[in-house]
C-alpha cells in the first residue's frame, strides 16, 4: 500500500498537480483590532507563519472577522453551548436555526428555506432527493464538484453540456423522454466568475417541463441591490419579493446558496416552494444523518444577513476594486489575461501548471498570496491565479497586487 501511494503521489508532483495545505491565521486576532482597522481585518494573514496580503479567500464582503458577527456567536455560545448535539430532525434544530431559515427565505424572495451545515452537503443531499433512476439531469460542463457528485449519487441519467450553451441544452431537453428532468448549474461559476443566464434557463425549463436548480454560492451576498444574489441581479426578485413578470413562474426553481463565502460564516441553504423544501428535508441523507451546525453559527449568520443589508457600501466598494484591478492589469501589459467577470472572482489565465505555480511563488516572495488553480479544478491548459477580491481590501492593496504581478513577469 505504501509503495502504491508513493508512486501515485510522485506522479501528481511530476505533473505539478500536488496540493499543499497551509496553516492560515489572521496576522492580528480580530479582538485586538480597532473597528477602523478594516485593511487588516480579513486581508492580512500569517500563512505558514509568514505575513501575507491575501487574495485567496471567498470572504467577499469581509465579514468573517466582523465584530458584530463575532459578538453574535459569543452570545449564542453562552446561551446554547457550542454543539448542536444531534441531527436537525432529532434535537439539533434550535430557535436560532428556525429564525435563520425564515430570514434566508425572506432575503431571496422565496417561500421557504432549509439550512444545511455545509454547501457540499446541501448539493450532494438535495439532488438525489429530487431525482433518481428513470430521471435525467442536465449539467453545465463547468459546474462545481459538489453538483457533479450529487448527480452521480442520484443515479439519474446524466447529460453534461458545453458551458453556457443554451442551444445544446434546449436540444437535450427536447429529445429527453425522462420521467423527470432537472437542469443544474452554478449561478456564478467559481473559477471563471461569469454569471449564468438564469432567466433563459427558467424559460427553457418552462417550455420543456423541467426543474432548474441553481447554485448561487458566489452570487449570494455579492450580487443584487441588497445582496439577495443572482435572482436579484437578473431582476427575478427584488425588494418586494418576486418581480411581477415572474409571479407564479418559480415553482420549478430550486435555489441553493452557501453561507461560508460572502456571508462570512459556514453552511448553506436550499430555498423554493414549501413542498419541495419539505421533501428535501425528509429525504436528503446529508440532512437526516448528520449533526446540525451549532446554534452559534446560525446566530452569527443572522447577524451577517443584517450587515449585508445594512451596509451596501461593501458591495459598492467591491465594484470599485474590480474596476481598479482590471485597469491595473491592463496597464501593466502582462502576458496573461483576466477573464471578463462582474463578480469578486477575477481569474488570471496563465496556461501551464508549472507556470501558474511559478507566478504564484514570485508573488509569494513579494508578500502577496494568490492561489494557483490547476486541473482537475479547471480544464487542461487553463491553469490560473484565482484572484478573489474582498470588500475588506483597500484600493492601495489592489494596487500592491498589480505591482507584484508586473514584477512577477519573468
Amino acid at each position: 500500500m505504501t509503495a502504491l501511494f508513493e508512486q501515485e503521489l510522485a506522479r501528481l508532483r511530476a505533473a505539478h498537480l500536488a496540493r499543499k495545505r497551509r496553516q492560515v491565521a489572521p496576522l492580528i486576532a480580530p479582538a485586538e483590532l480597532a473597528l477602523t482597522d478594516e485593511a487588516l481585518r480579513g486581508t492580512t494573514y500569517l500563512i505558514d507563519g509568514q505575513p501575507r496580503l491575501s487574495f485567496g479567500s471567498n470572504d467577499y464582503l469581509g465579514l468573517s472577522q466582523h465584530p458584530v458577527l463575532i459578538a453574535a456567536a459569543q452570545q449564542a455560545a453562552a446561551r446554547y453551548g457550542v454543539g448542536a448535539t444531534a441531527s436537525p430532525l432529532v434535537c439539533g434544530h434550535s430557535p436560532a436555526h428556525e429564525a435563520l431559515e425564515q430570514e434566508l427565505a425572506a432575503m431571496v424572495g422565496l417561500p421557504r428555506a432549509l439550512y444545511f451545515y455545509a454547501g457540499y452537503a446541501a448539493n450532494v443531499g438535495a439532488i438525489p432527493a429530487l431525482v433518481g433512476k428513470g430521471d435525467a439531469v442536465f449539467s453545465d460542463a463547468l459546474n462545481h464538484a459538489c453538483l457533479i457528485d450529487g448527480i452521480r449519487l442520484s443515479r439519474a441519467e446524466s447529460h453534461v453540456l458545453p458551458h453556457a450553451d443554451l442551444a445544446a441544452l434546449e436540444s437535450a431537453l427536447q429529445t429527453s423522454t425522462a420521467r423527470r428532468k432537472l437542469v443544474v448549474t452554478d449561478a456564478v461559476f467559481s473559477m471563471d466568475g461569469n454569471v449564468a443566464d438564469v432567466p433563459a434557463l427558467l424559460t427553457l425549463c418552462e417550455r420543456y417541463d423541467a426543474w432548474l436548480m441553481i447554485d448561487d454560492a458566489h452570487g449570494f451576498g455579492v450580487l443584487g441591490e441588497r445582496g439577495e444574489g443572482t435572482l436579484s441581479y437578473h431582476g427575478i426578485v427584488g425588494a418586494n419579493g418576486v418581480a411581477p413578470a415572474w409571479q407564479g413562474r418559480l415553482d420549478r426553481l430550486i435555489y441553493m446558496a452557501t453561507l461560508g463565502k460572502a456571508a462570512g460564516v459556514a453552511g448553506a441553504f436550499i430555498a423554493g416552494e414549501p413542498s419541495m423544501v419539505e421533501w428535501v428535508m425528509q429525504k436528503a441523507r446529508t440532512y437526516m444523518f448528520a449533526t446540525a451546525a451549532p446554534a452559534m453559527v446560525a446566530e452569527s449568520l443572522r447577524a451577517a444577513l443584517q450587515v449585508m443589508q445594512d451596509e451596501p457600501q461593501r458591495r459598492a466598494h467591491l465594484r470599485t476594486l474590480q474596476a481598479r484591478l482590471q485597469a491595473g492589469v491592463n496597464a501593466a501589459g502582462l502576458p496573461w489575461r483576466l477573464l471578463p467577470s462582474d463578480t469578486a472572482i477575477q481569474p488570471l489565465i496563465i496556461g501551464s501548471n508549472e507556470d501558474a505555480l511559478a507566478v504564484m511563488a514570485r508573488l509569494d516572495d513579494q508578500g502577496v498570496w494568490v492561489p494557483a488553480i490547476r486541473p482537475p479544478t479547471v480544464p487542461e491548459g487553463t491553469a490560473r491565479l484565482r484572484i478573489s477580491l474582498s470588500a475588506a481590501h483597500t484600493v492601495e492593496q489592489v494596487d500592491q497586487l498589480c505591482r507584484a504581478l508586473a514584477q512577477a513577469v519573468a
